[in-house]
């Protein structure tokens, strides 16, 4: 098991994750090892959304944009790919771990690390129904 920088907590908002899964519900049976190659963020992070090539068995995190100013958008869904749930927990990208994915429960859409716009949740409504997103 990897060990986390207590100093380092800050810069990957730690402070988020705890509240971000509402209701854990089901999900991957032993999570995934994902596939990492060309993500760019440091960290991959609890709520985030993961996807599956079914074909390629291959699962990973949505990809994401980069703005100039630090903040993560999702981009554009790849093809062949489908939404397989949220993750469970917080990993460095430079030391992968499996990661539980969840497909059933409740996610805090405000506190989720990336914003959930239209397209995404409907992306995610499309593979997991019974994934919802609320706040307080």
């Amino acid at each position: 098991m990897s060990k986390i920088d207590i100093t380092a907590i800050e810069n990957f908002g730690f402070e988020n994750d705890p509240i971000v899964i509402r209701q854990q519900g089901r999900g991957i049976i032993g999570g995934r090892l994902l596939d990492l190659d060309n993500y760019s963020p440091e960290y991959v992070r609890v709520g985030q959304v993961i996807i599956r090539d079914e074909e390629n068995e291959v699962s990973k995190p949505w990809p994401v944009k980069v703005a100039t100013d630090g903040t993560l958008s999702y981009d554009a869904l790849p093809e062949g790919y489908k939404v397989e749930g949220v993750s469970l927990r917080t990993i460095l990208v430079s030391d992968p771990e499996m990661v539980g994915v969840m497909y059933e429960g409740e996610v805090n859409d405000v506190a989720s690390p990336i914003p959930l716009t239209g397209t995404v949740l409907t992306a995610i409504k499309a593979s997991c129904p019974n994934l919802t997103f609320k706040h307080d």
